[in-house]
């Protein structure tokens, strides 16, 4: 037996219905200060180094990943 119930209501009538706070307003104040600190740290930056911390090694990465993806896919035959 399967038994189906449908509600609809807002994400603000569930939160309330549950009992869960409304951090809507917190949330926007947590995410203006991480705007503001990663903002005022990218501008200390420079791209050579920005490149460096987003990608590691990203020569040799590349290359272990190449690597990887040839072991697993078919050898294609020069007949084809």
């Amino acid at each position: 037996m399967n038994i189906t119930i449908s509600i609809d209501c807002s994400p603000a009538e569930a939160r309330d219905f549950f009992g869960l706070p409304d951090v809507k307003e917190m949330q926007g104040e947590v995410m203006a200060k991480v705007q503001e600190q990663m903002s005022s740290g990218l501008g200390k930056m420079e791209t050579g180094d920005l490149l460096k911390l987003w990608m590691p090694n990203s020569l040799k990465g590349m290359d272990q990943l190449q690597e990887f993806f040839s072991k697993f896919t078919p050898k294609s035959s020069d007949n084809d």
